[in-house]
């Protein structure tokens, strides 16, 4: 061979005689075709397949205990992908206190392309009921909601969705499946932003959406992740593999840690409310210990005093981050109502505070001084 085609082809000859005990990551767009052409199920380009993914969606679908995942590049495209698997003039039933990107995914982008919708209260189970229509395709949970920590009844919601036949889709990104596993509770899709606590160390993107079972809407699924192309790399597949290893301890840090600030939180004098429903003066305590069993490390509280106080106590951290996003190893917080922007409905004296895993002594020692 000529240098030009050594250097193209000579890496291709070696082959690890045993196998990895941590996976390679493979960064090839393109797969070998047997000589006799393409079979069905082969491989052949990596939007559609690619071993990383495989891996990546293996791990989901067990930690979910599911029957099929398929992963995509943000949890916001995780959540276009089932909402595009429904037909416009479909009608969903999605929280009122939901994840503000989903929000203006529904309202700018599913609403004008023919989804219905309504935002409720979805802790009141009647309000359900007498919102479901005839076209009731999907009703969506977030439980614990976000950012004010609504707890939805997953069971009693899916035993009326099912009546009713629809399908329930759980936002399942602040418990993880460490926290709650809704599909043992009835529901028949999970979704993630994988960027949060599956990755664990802020510098993943991703989202991914578990199935109870491999049926014709997880395939209508897949094909809108195959064929719009919202995919996660082979790089970004191999890192959210690894982060998830530790994940189960990493969680057990952040429910132990989020627990103790919000008792220290909800005895504050210049706190107002603490949302966590690890309280027992929770709303929904009662039923997120029924359907959880950690609380996971998300804290929203509301403070004595109008948004600007509420600003300039995040501003005086010194710990702890301000930033947007969560499930990190390092804490972070923020002004909720300045990150969501245009249409929020969270309130303006409301901080968002994501527990992450330092000494909880300095966090509190972090907050008492931002306090003041």
């Amino acid at each position: 061979m000529h240098k030009e085609t050594q250097a193209i082809h000579a890496a291709m000859e070696v082959v690890n005689n045993n196998p990895d005990i941590v996976p390679p990551v493979h960064r090839s767009t393109v797969y070998q075709l047997d000589k006799e052409g393409r079979s069905e199920g082969d491989w052949h380009y990596t939007r559609l397949e690619n071993p990383n993914r495989v891996q990546w969606e293996h791990v989901l679908k067990v930690m979910e205990d599911g029957e099929a995942a398929a992963a995509f590049s943000s949890g916001v495209a995780a959540a276009a992908g089932v909402f595009q698997s429904l037909e416009p003039g479909d009608h969903i039933i999605i929280p009122e206190d939901v994840y503000a990107g989903n929000r203006k995914l529904v309202n700018n982008i599913m609403n004008p392309w023919g989804l219905e919708s309504d935002f409720i209260d979805m802790t009141d189970l009647t309000n359900i009921k007498n919102h479901l229509k005839e076209n009731t395709s999907l009703i969506w949970i977030e439980s614990p909601s976000n950012p004010l920590m609504n707890i939805m009844d997953i069971e009693a919601i899916c035993d009326l969705a099912h009546e009713n036949g629809a399908v329930v889709c759980v936002d399942n990104t602040w418990p993880t499946p460490v926290n709650q596993m809704p599909l043992k509770l009835g529901a028949d899709l999970v979704i993630h932003s994988t960027t949060k606590y599956f990755g664990g160390h802020s510098d993943i993107l991703g989202g991914a959406v578990i199935s109870k079972e491999q049926d014709d809407f997880f395939e209508q699924i897949r094909m809108v992740q195959r064929t719009g192309g919202a995919v996660p790399s082979p790089d970004d597949c191999w890192m959210l593999a690894r982060s998830t290893r530790t994940m189960p301890y990493r969680m057990k840090g952040h429910n132990n840690n989020a627990e103790r600030l919000a008792f220290y939180l909800q005895d504050h004098p210049k706190v107002q409310d603490v949302f966590y429903p690890g309280l027992p003066s929770h709303d929904g305590h009662k039923i997120a210990k029924k359907q959880m069993s950690g609380f996971g490390g998300m804290i929203s509280f509301l403070i004595k005093g109008p948004q600007q106080d509420a600003i300039e106590i995040v501003g005086r951290s010194k710990l702890i981050g301000r930033a947007t996003s969560l499930g990190g190893v390092e804490s972070t917080w923020e002004h909720r109502r300045s990150s969501e922007g245009e249409g929020s409905i969270t309130p303006k004296n409301l901080i968002r505070i994501s527990v992450g895993l330092e000494h909880p002594d300095d966090l509190l020692e972090d907050l008492e001084q931002a306090l003041g």
